[in-house]
């Protein structure tokens, strides 16, 4: 496989790990959620009132357009239109049609007693009540409009469709009424304006024929002379069409036999210009051409009758070439005979055109003006023919176009609250919502989590990755199930190590809590039950507890031998392993706080390498003091704690730059804590060894005649003195 191809298969399994690992860190958050989400929308379902739904349903289709009525024509009507269907959706939702409906039903004293404790409500109030509860919808490419309307009682939910559809078809009706009544007073008005100013035109007209001196024939539309062409520009039209055919025949024949060659014309030119005498010449060289195929073969060249044969073929070109040329010089006096016809025609069509259009401008504002009275009269004609059939449309009975086609009738059960529906919404929301706060948290949670931000951020290797509620190994023994991790901590120390000699360690961390003690101690404890000679040496003055742990008093210790009040063996003490000791912080006088950086501190470390084979230090924090930056500095190697979820990253980085800082050998870091119940990706680190154990103590018996172990909780610690 393409190792490009396989780290990114690899990436993406880690990331759908990382994912996992957030939501099984994160479960309680999700649950908490996901089960506040689902009981709420579920006592809610069952909280809200029931509500029932009715449907009427009616075809709305637009009036009937008067336009094809004006016109004069029968154009096609279309009643869909989409625009038109949800302007009429909105209407039906108007405040117009609610506030009939609310007085047909006087639903302001109805819905005053149930729900504005017995006082009537108004007009506003009612109408928004009722726009809340309708739904409005057309039926897909139809003109069909379905009213739905929603209400604690399936009867009233029907009474409210039926009349909200009644309603409407009433307003639909009384606003054609209104409307044809209004088009009628309209074109009586119109009508009137009209003859007006007909009456006008008809004057004015009169007073015209009179100046341009026009006779009643030719005003009564008789002399088309002066409106349109006359007979003689007509005729001559007629001429010049039949003159231009003509010639454009001649002259098209005449250029394509003009081109050909006279051997092509002798073959062509009787099917373009049919000659007697040519065909004949023509007829009599064939019959010359075949005598002298027939004999040239047994007569030979030489003989007479052949010669007198070529001689008579000769002659008959001459004479067919001849008469060629003369039908091509008469085809092309002809064209020119055509052409001067055509434009001597030419010439009459013009002066003829002239002399109308002289007529015709001379008398052109009278027409013009006939022309506007003919067009103002047709009209007049419309208008009245209008009129008259609005008027008998408002003596005939009408019908809207809204038909209801199906009347709301009560439903048998709710539509509302969709239980199944709200509550598997609930679920989906629950945990989208969990989920998603889960992974809000995790983003604000900046502390360190896996191996991988370790080695990110602090670019160090991790040592030893550290279970949660690990236990005191000193007290549980060597087969306790979590040994197997200090174990593995032990093995990269002493790998990670440069030089055998480097065997004094401070084990420090970022803040309080985060598990330093409890590492020192089992790091310690693994070492000295491989057989190594280890002393723990409790360097936190400020806050000891290594000494609460272990059982002993702390009233000797570190600080009695730097300040030189005892010596080494008097403040060392014994465990219960023959191989560890311990130190103690000791009581820490007010005036000897830097006693850490002093001359007998670095004698001691000196002294207690060479006594032992490893020198653990427990450390104060080193964000919080100066002492654990002073140790870091004076021993042969550093380990840093961190314990899982606890600090933020920018913290722990600060602990490794002071470490650094000062001269520290950071080694690796020890990941703290870690939840393997949790966190499935650490299991491979800790969680291994522990069912190991556990498996092996199963499958071997304890031996009849073997003693009980010693319970090695009871073991104290001696003091040495």
């Amino acid at each position: 496989m393409d190792p490009l191809k396989q780290q990114s298969q690899q990436e993406s399994r880690l990331h759908f790990l990382d994912y996992w690992r957030i939501i099984r860190i994160r479960k309680t958050v999700i649950i908490a959620v996901f089960l506040l989400v689902v009981i709420t929308a579920t006592l809610v379902t069952f909280i809200l009132p029931e509500q029932f739904a009715s449907t009427a349903s009616m075809k709305v289709e637009r009036d009937k357009s008067d336009i094809d009525d004006l016109a004069g024509s029968s154009m096609r009507f279309n009643p869909y239109d989409a625009y038109f269907i949800l302007t009429e959706e909105a209407t039906i939702q108007s405040e117009a049609i609610l506030t009939n409906v609310v007085e047909m039903l006087d639903l302001n004293t109805e819905w005053g007693k149930k729900y504005n404790n017995g006082e009537k409500m108004k007009n506003a109030e009612s109408v928004n009540l009722l726009r809340g509860r309708i739904e409005v919808k057309q039926r897909r490419n139809t003109t069909i409009v379905d009213v739905k309307v929603y209400s604690e009682s399936a009867a009233d939910a029907a009474r409210l469709a039926n009349a909200l559809a009644v309603t409407y078809k009433k307003w639909r009706y009384d606003r054609g009424y209104r409307l044809v009544t209004k088009g009628v007073e309209e074109l009586e008005k119109q009508l009137l304006q009209h003859d007006q100013k007909l009456a006008v035109v008809k004057n004015d007209l009169d007073a015209m024929r009179v100046q341009f001196q026009i006779s009643e024939v030719d005003a009564a539309g008789n002399a088309p002379s002066l409106l349109t062409e006359t007979e003689e520009y007509k005729r001559y039209l007629a001429s010049r069409f039949e003159l231009k055919r003509n010639y454009d025949g001649r002259k098209e024949q005449y250029d394509k036999l003009r081109e050909m060659d006279t051997k092509v014309l002798r073959d062509v030119l009787p099917g373009f210009q049919p000659d007697p005498t040519l065909s004949e010449l023509i007829n009599e060289l064939n019959a010359a051409d075949q005598r002298y195929t027939s004999l040239a073969n047994d007569l030979g060249p030489l003989s007479p009758e052949i010669k007198r044969i070529n001689e008579q073929r000769e002659l008959l070109n001459g004479k067919i070439d001849a008469r060629i040329n003369g039908i091509i010089k008469l085809l092309e006096t002809q064209v020119a005979t055509a052409k001067a016809e055509l434009d001597s025609t030419d010439q009459a069509v013009e002066t003829a055109r002239k002399l109308d259009q002289e007529k015709l401008t001379k008398s052109r504002p009278y027409f013009d003006k006939k022309r506007e009275l003919e067009e103002m009269q047709s009209f007049r004609q419309l208008l009245t023919r209008k009129m008259n059939i609005e008027k008998i449309d408002l003596s005939l009975p009408r019908s809207a176009q809204v038909e209801i086609i199906e009347t709301a009738v009560p439903e048998a059960k709710p539509v509302r609250p969709k239980k199944t529906f709200n509550i598997i919404l609930g679920v989906v929301i629950g945990l989208v919502v969990g989920v998603g706060l889960a992974f809000f948290i995790e983003y604000l949670d900046t502390s360190v989590k896996t191996i991988d931000d370790v080695e990110r951020l602090l670019q160090s290797p991790v040592l030893g990755v550290i279970p949660q509620n690990v236990g005191y190994l000193i007290e549980e023994g060597a087969e306790s199930p979590h040994a197997e991790a200090y174990r593995v901590l032990r093995t990269n120390l002493l790998f990670a190590r440069k030089d055998d000699k480097l065997n004094s360690a401070a084990v420090v961390s970022a803040g309080a809590g985060e598990g330093k003690s409890t590492t020192v101690l089992n790091l310690a404890t693994v070492f000295a039950q491989s057989g190594q000679r280890v002393v723990i040496v409790d360097s936190d003055l400020r806050r000891p507890t290594l000494h609460k742990i272990m059982r002993v008093t702390n009233n000797l210790g570190l600080t009695n031998y730097l300040l030189k009040q005892n010596t080494l063996d008097e403040v060392i003490q014994t465990t219960a392993l023959p191989t560890l000791d311990f130190l103690a912080s000791g009581k820490l006088p007010s005036s000897s706080l830097g006693i850490l950086s002093s001359s007998q501190m670095k004698e001691l470390i000196g002294e207690l390498k060479a006594r032992y084979d490893f020198v653990f230090f427990d450390s104060p924090p080193i964000m919080g003091v100066s002492d654990a930056s002073i140790l870091a500095s004076e021993v042969d190697v550093t380990i840093q704690v961190i314990q899982y979820r606890r600090y933020p990253q920018p913290m722990n980085i600060r602990a490794k730059q002071l470490i650094e800082k000062v001269g520290g050998n950071l080694v690796g870091i020890v990941l703290n804590n870690i939840n393997m119940s949790q966190d499935e990706s650490y299991y491979y680190y800790s969680g291994y060894y522990h069912d190991y154990y556990a498996k092996n103590e199963e499958s071997e018996p304890a031996a009849p005649d073997k003693k009980p172990a010693e319970d090695k909780s009871s073991g104290e610690i001696k003091q040495k003195y």
